[in-house]
């Protein structure tokens, strides 16, 4: 089997709704394209507001029989999934890579750390409680009851086509939620595959419903105006999200909003340099830098900066760029011409301000999207590379003088997501993560995700977590019962 066999039960590729596969109500399609050489892969259906509200209907018409369905059960379903995913890890990947770039090793690994958020939360349906307590005054006993909230809308990004949806239905499964999923449109193949999968494992029909469409908006604004949508989780610009939180505000939707990134990796002067070349490749490269917890700021101690920068040159310069299927690719293509435009006006600006290329610097001729890793050095702190989410394979060094200037210069975002921080003084590391203002922190590590652990930002980087313990706690309202006695 190939990636695109995984479809072949999608219905020619159309929408999922009450367990079924169908056309779209005006029986439009859209094309998906390979970013490499921009190649027609397949087209699936293009949903309409009508096609919306249908898949609301369906979820509506299950959810108390959905949250009254036993845990275990839930949980067994998503084990089941999981399993299914793991044995057909090689066509996920193939597909992942086809319909967003990233070479089949990367998207190997998103399949593995996709595929963990099912197995995590069939564990953690289980493990649903409130609780019972005197009382402090006596006379009466406390009750807390944890309900599922209800229908929800999920709208997931193009750039982790399975993690991003499977750490969204995991947790809306074994909470007892239904759910509507509008993947991105340019990357909606791995989602369908995925909805066969949960189909397949069991799950009843109307919890997963999948809408593919290119009218975004006037989807998510239909759905967000009916009182019986629940809850809204978003993964995406920020922009995108702060008119979504605008929207949620008529109806009191419960959100979940996971947006932009400006990571600072900060090397002090005592880091093992060597090792926060090691894990800047990682913060960085993963995902061709295309990832919201991509380092995009290196704030390198003015001592060790050219030492720091001529090792990251010569390991980014060495990366080969390819079709992401193809044997020997390091980086695979960006998303789209936007992407490689936008990236390279940010690297003129910078070197305009006195950067120094120490590799990469341009994008090569086509077919296909495609940036060259790119190092640039004695860049100014204010610089636009620095102040903007580059999303690409792009890594800018400024300098600094004092840990207090490094954490200012950290701090000196809107963004709070992801930060890195190199040193080997406990001290350090515990006074540095105290002080950054971001939802995440890797001390010694280029890798942050896990699904055992709370993924989400501060400030213009959202609110609400995913994955850990607290992932479930996004889907499930308290309710408290007073009992006298």
């Amino acid at each position: 089997m190939t990636g695109l066999d995984l479809l072949a039960k999608t219905g020619s590729r159309g929408l999922f709704i009450a367990g079924q596969w169908r056309e779209s109500n005006t029986g439009a399609r859209f094309q998906v394209h390979d970013p490499a050489d921009e190649s027609v892969i397949t087209d699936v259906a293009d949903g309409d507001t009508s096609d919306a509200m249908a898949a609301l209907d369906a979820a509506v018409s299950v959810q108390a029989d959905w949250a009254a369905t036993a845990p275990r059960e839930r949980g067994e379903i998503l084990r089941r999934a999981f399993e299914a995913v793991i044995d057909q890890a090689d066509d996920f990947a193939e597909l992942i890579s086809l319909e967003m770039g990233k070479t089949l090793a990367e998207a190997r690994g998103e399949v593995t750390y996709g595929a963990e958020f099912l197995r995590w939360f069939s564990e953690e349906a289980v493990r649903i409680h409130g609780r019972w307590m005197q009382a402090p005054a006596g006379g009466s006993r406390l009750l807390t009851i944890r309900k599922p909230v209800g229908p929800c809308l999920f709208i997931t990004p193009w750039n982790f086509p399975l993690a991003m949806g499977t750490r969204k239905i995991g947790p809306a499964v074994a909470a007892g939620c239904t759910m509507i999923v509008k993947p991105a449109e340019l990357t909606p193949l791995t989602m369908l595959a995925l909805a066969q999968v949960m189909d397949e494992a069991g799950l009843p029909a109307g919890v997963l419903n999948i809408v593919t469409t290119h009218h975004s908006k006037e989807l998510s604004s239909t759905l967000m105006a009916d009182e019986r949508l629940r809850k809204v989780s978003f993964t995406g610009s920020t922009p995108v999200g702060k008119v979504l939180v605008r929207q949620s505000a008529d109806q009191l939707q419960r959100m979940s909003m996971e947006l932009g990134g400006n990571a600072p990796f900060v090397v002090f002067e005592d880091a093992d340099v060597e090792a926060a070349v090691d894990g800047a490749m990682v913060a960085k490269m993963r995902n061709m830098g295309e990832a919201c917890t991509a380092a995009n700021r290196f704030l390198v101690h003015e001592s060790v900066a050219r030492q720091f920068g001529d090792l990251l040159g010569a390991r980014m310069g060495a990366l080969r760029t390819g079709r992401g299927q193809e044997a020997g690719t390091d980086v695979g293509p960006l998303i789209n011409d936007d992407a490689v435009q936008s990236i390279g006006q940010l690297v003129a600006d910078a070197v305009d301000d006195g950067a120094e290329v120490l590799c990469g610097g341009s994008a090569p001729d086509g077919p296909g999207h495609f940036y060259s890793p790119t190092v640039l050095l004695g860049v100014p702190a204010q610089a636009r590379i620095n102040r903007e989410e580059i999303f690409g394979p792009v890594a800018p060094i400024t300098t600094f003088t004092t840990d207090e200037e490094a954490i200012a210069l950290a701090n000196d975002t809107e963004y709070g997501l992801a930060s890195y921080v190199y040193t080997r003084d406990l001290a350090r590391t515990i006074k540095v993560a105290e002080a950054l203002e971001f939802g995440m922190v890797g001390m010694n590590t280029g890798l942050l995700s896990n699904p055992a652990a709370p993924f989400g930002g501060v400030k213009a980087s959202g609110f609400g977590r995913e994955g850990g313990f607290e992932g479930i706690e996004e889907y499930l309202d308290t309710t408290y019962v007073a009992l006298p006695v």
